[in-house]
């Protein structure tokens, strides 16, 4: 088996001489940005979102990406079909470039423009069909004054400490609340809940990431006639919901049925969760005709 190719400005290397330079901004301050996307039967989903976010992401923190979209789109699928992957997961990272010791970003040059893929199973398969329990992170998210949670940044260490508690606790995953105790988001994951048959879900004012696979799913809720209401949420609206569940590019849609030892709902998956996991994979997978969602 050949080993996977890495995409580094223009080029691909194999994995084990894919490299950048220590002084590069993005391994010292975590200066750079990031996209996690996945591809489905070959076809990437919903690649010009995740580039617009990128895009936009780059030039929050003042950064040049030294391609035009078109091609970095071009570059995204030349690098999948070069790793002969149609299922995969694609990471593309962009960083500040090498420079000096110190944090000025007038001193870098040359951003690397990196692009890997790979297989990727972010949880185990019984979990889709018995639901994930988790705890709240003691750790809150980032104060969006700080650091817009719109920037999708190098700089995970958020989001990593968030994890460790929840891992610490015997759980994969770990809800978030942000700086007034509201509940914005898990550490990988958007949250909804459902409630009396509609579905809820912290609006972006919340400090959250407005998730790609989050809108997706707001779209296949409202296709099917359920209400979606994107509002201030707290803990109290995920004890007392009938279903919980939650969703990410690595994740999809995954139920949750319990938060800090207390079932959610009846303790299982519940059908609002199932309806809008299978229609997911349809969309996905292009079983159904709703190809007008993924543009």
């Amino acid at each position: 088996m050949s080993s996977p190719k890495v995409y580094i400005g223009g080029k691909l290397y194999e994995k084990a001489d894919a490299k950048v330079s220590v002084f590069d901004h993005g391994l010292l301050y975590g200066d750079g940005v990031f996209e996690g996307i996945r591809s489905y039967n070959g076809r990437v989903f919903r690649l010009k979102q995740h580039v617009d976010r990128l895009y936009e992401s780059a030039r929050a923190i003042h950064l040049v990406i030294p391609m035009p979209r078109e091609e970095m789109m071009r570059a995204v699928e030349e690098t999948l079909a070069a790793n002969n992957l149609t299922e995969a997961y694609i990471r593309l990272v962009i960083t500040r470039g090498a420079g000096s010791l110190g944090l000025d970003p007038r001193k870098t040059s040359d951003p690397q423009v990196i692009i890997i893929t790979d297989s990727i199973s972010l949880y185990p398969a019984e979990l889709y069909e018995h639901g994930l329990k988790i705890i709240t992170a003691g750790t809150i998210r980032n104060h969006p004054a700080a650091l817009s949670p719109r920037i999708k940044s190098l700089n995970y260490l958020n989001n990593i400490l968030a994890k460790i508690e929840g891992t610490n606790a015997g759980c994969l995953e770990a809800l978030m609340l942000n700086h007034k105790g509201e509940v914005a988001e898990c550490t990988g994951d958007n949250i909804f809940v459902v409630r009396r048959g509609e579905i809820h879900t912290p609006s972006i004012d919340a400090g959250i990431l407005e998730g790609i696979t989050r809108d997706a799913v707001i779209d296949l809720a409202r296709d099917a006639g359920i209400r979606v209401i994107e509002r201030t949420m707290d803990r109290h609206d995920i004890y007392t919901a009938d279903e919980c569940f939650l969703t990410g590019t690595a994740a999809e849609v995954i139920p949750m049925v319990e938060l800090d030892g207390r079932p959610i709902g009846s303790g299982k998956p519940g059908p609002v969760t199932k309806l809008l996991h299978g229609r997911f994979h349809e969309l996905v997978r292009g079983d159904r005709q709703l190809a007008e969602l993924t543009s």
